[in-house]
C-alpha cells in the first residue's frame, strides 16, 4: 500500500489554503493548514509531518524567520520547506534558499507544478533516510578536505586552514559540496542549480552567481581574481583545487 505522505501549507489565506488541501488530495497527499506560526507549531506537535509549504508573507513572524527556526530545533532540521512567495526576484530565491527552503515557488503558480515539485522534495528526502539506515548521510564522507580546508558535513560547517569555523547556509552547504564530486570539471549554471538544489534553473540564472559570490567570500577568495571557484565565461564555472580527500566513508 502506497504511504500517504503529510503536507503542512502555512498560508494566511483561507481561500488559498482551502483550495491547495482539497487539490492535494486528488495526488494521496493529506493536507493539514496552518495560517501563522503560532498554529504552525500546533499542527507540528501534534502530527507527523513530511513537507512543509510555506507562504513567505505572514501575519507576525514571515516564513523566512519560521523556516530559519524549524532548521534550529533539532526535530525539524531537516523538515523539508518548499516556499511560496508572490516575490520572484534572483535575490530573493537566494535569501529564501540561504534560510533553509529546499525549493522555492512564485505566485501565482500551477497548482500541479506544486505537486510536481512536492513530489521531488519528498523523494530526495526518502534518498536521505535510505542513505542513514545504511550508515552513509548524503550518500558520501563525514569530512571533506582541499586546500587545506574542513568540510564537516554531518554539522554543516566549513573549518579554514587556521582553524576557524566558517559558518554555511544550506545553500551554500550544497553548493560547496556540488563542486566537490566534480573538481576541475566544468559546470555549466544550470547544472550547478540542478544538482545542488535539485530542481530546474528557469529564468534565474543570476541566483546561482549570486550564490557563488557568496560562497567565495567564505572561502576567502579574491573576488577579482578568484582561485579556487573559476569563471569561465559564457559556460560556467570550475572548481579548481588540486585534490579532495572523502575521510570517513567513499567519496560519492
Amino acid at each position: 500500500m502506497t504511504q500517504m505522505h503529510h503536507v503542512l501549507v502555512v498560508d494566511d489565506d483561507s481561500g488559498i489554503t482551502e483550495l491547495l488541501c482539497g487539490y492535494l488530495a486528488r495526488f494521496g497527499l493529506q493536507a493539514h493548514a496552518a495560517a501563522n506560526g503560532a498554529e504552525m507549531r500546533r499542527v507540528l506537535a501534534s502530527q507527523a509531518i513530511d513537507i512543509v509549504v510555506m507562504d513567505l508573507q505572514l501575519p507576525g513572524e514571515d516564513g523566512l524567520v519560521l523556516t530559519t527556526e524549524l532548521r534550529r530545533q533539532p526535530l525539524t532540521q531537516r523538515l523539508p520547506v518548499l516556499m511560496l512567495t508572490a516575490r520572484g526576484s534572483p535575490i530573493d530565491r537566494v535569501i529564501g534558499l540561504e534560510m533553509g527552503a529546499d525549493d522555492y515557488l512564485c505566485k501565482p503558480f500551477e497548482p500541479r507544478e506544486l505537486v510536481a515539485r512536492i513530489q521531488t522534495v519528498l523523494r530526495r528526502t526518502r534518498s536521505h533516510v535510505r542513505a542513514v539506515l545504511q550508515g552513509n548521510p548524503d550518500g558520501a564522507a563525514d569530512r571533506v578536505c582541499f586546500e587545506g580546508w574542513q568540510l564537516q558535513r554531518d554539522e554543516r560547517r566549513l573549518v579554514s586552514p587556521q582553524g576557524t569555523v566558517v559558518p554555511l547556509s544550506n545553500a551554500e552547504f550544497q553548493l560547496l559540496t556540488t563542486f566537490l564530486k566534480a573538481p576541475r570539471r566544468l559546470l555549466t549554471r544550470e547544472q550547478l542549480m540542478v544538482q545542488a538544489r535539485g530542481r530546474t534553473l528557469g529564468t534565474v540564472e543570476r541566483s546561482i552567481d549570486l550564490l557563488v559570490s557568496r560562497l567565495r567570500g567564505k572561502l576567502n577568495e579574491n573576488p577579482r581574481d578568484p582561485q579556487m571557484i573559476k569563471t569561465v565565461r559564457g559556460e560556467g564555472y570550475v572548481f579548481h583545487v588540486q585534490a579532495v580527500q572523502w575521510l570517513g566513508a567513499q567519496a560519492p
